[in-house]
């Protein structure tokens, strides 16, 4: 039985995890569940699943967790960072599932590597910030990270069993998000209820908004440069409206291969969980000739700038894309609060990009702190356009 510690239960990822877990109790057991402030949720999650450990943010949600638990229900309650490490070390437990939101992931999901985990991994901004970290300290302790991003998962899959030097290119798909076709003119009238309404995926908050300017794919193209050690050259975003195939490998004889199914996290999570086996989940495979097609275009770099801002953190390297990531969580959530218009996000990140000393090869120290650099010049940032609007 494969013993989990999932980090983010109360987010989409987690949620879908859970899901899994629930149609597979002789095959996973819970271990430890940590969220962020959800606590009626997780209090609800740790009746159903009865984990050794759960975290939430600070002591006062702690105690308001344990207040709604029944006093049969025994599990050890932590809180703070501390509490977030250790339930990735948790002994009990084999596999880290890292679906925490935004930077907070990364000291978690290293922590789990350190313990010599297993790592499930659904936090992108993990290997956007501090890819080279990452991936070098999974290497020493010989850790395994599989992708729970549906995107990598596919290209997970379409390179098992091939030879890396035959590797050509990453064709990563997008679905081009609310706007694909909204006439540039019309951006400014952009609420956040209007970003949040995705075609075809359910998804958290700020994913939502990410890929409604897609920089949720341009996060994407760093993350598939660390898992699957090759050049930004060698990644291809490519919009795919349909969201049925999640992403495609082309090979140096021009042969192509491409991982497809229906736009529905439960089989990357699966996939991750399970590997190598399929787990029987119910799925449906997609129905082909009521499709009817499957289109395929460029996207639209100049309406949406956040994807160049992107490939440019990826090729500068060092510290620069823990300021593309910072930045981008900050105007992210003025955004969600109505500080700015959507139109302003790329402007901020771009902002702190052009502030920024970048440290090459830095160390997490280094991450840390343009990580909080990248907040601060944001939000200064914000608050002048707040200032023109007012």
């Amino acid at each position: 039985m494969k013993q989990l510690s999932i980090l983010g239960s109360t987010g989409s990822i987690g949620r879908n995890v859970l899901s899994i877990v629930s149609m597979f109790p002789e095959r996973f057991r819970v271990a430890a569940l940590t969220a962020r402030d959800n606590v009626e949720l997780l209090a609800r999650q740790i009746e159903r699943f009865r984990p050794d450990i759960a975290v939430v943010f600070d002591r006062d949600r702690a105690d308001r967790l344990d207040s709604l638990l029944p006093a049969e229900v025994r599990v050890e309650i932590l809180s703070g960072e501390e509490g977030y490490r250790i339930a990735a070390e948790h002994g009990g437990s084999g596999m880290v599932v890292a679906a925490m939101m935004g930077a907070a992931g990364l000291a978690p999901t290293l922590a789990g590597i350190s313990a010599k985990k297993e790592i499930a991994l659904a936090n992108k901004e993990t290997l956007v910030m501090a890819g080279e970290l990452v991936m070098g300290q999974a290497a020493q302790n010989g850790v395994t990270i599989r992708p729970i991003d549906s995107e990598h998962s596919a290209i997970f899959q379409c390179l098992s069993g091939q030879r890396r030097e035959d590797l050509d290119r990453i064709l990563l798909t997008a679905s081009g998000g609310p706007f694909r076709r909204t006439p540039p003119a019309d951006f400014t009238k952009i609420t956040p209820a209007d970003a949040l309404k995705h075609p075809n995926w359910e998804m958290g908050r700020k994913i939502t908004i990410d890929s409604a300017t897609m920089m949720n794919k341009g996060l994407e193209v760093i993350e598939a440069k660390w898992l699957f050690g090759v050049s930004e050259k060698q990644i291809e975003v490519v919009v795919h409206p349909q969201s049925i195939v999640h992403s495609m490998v082309a090979f140096r004889d021009g042969s192509v291969m491409a991982q497809l199914g229906v736009p529905d996290m439960k089989g990357a999570i699966a996939y991750a969980l399970s590997y190598p086996e399929r787990l029987p989940i119910q799925q449906p495979a997609p129905d082909f000739a009521a499709l009817g097609a499957l289109t395929f275009e460029a996207p639209d770099r100049a309406k949406f700038p956040c994807l160049d801002l992107a490939f440019g953190a990826c090729e500068a390297g060092g510290t620069m894309p823990a300021v593309l990531n910072a930045a981008n969580e900050v105007a992210v959530a003025a955004f969600l609060d109505a500080r700015i218009p959507f139109t302003a996000i790329p402007g901020v990140i771009e902002s702190a990009m052009g502030r920024h000393s970048r440290v090459d090869h830095p160390s997490l120290s280094d991450l840390l702190d343009a990580d909080g650099w990248a907040r601060e010049t944001a939000e200064e940032h914000i608050m002048k356009i707040q200032g023109q609007l007012s």
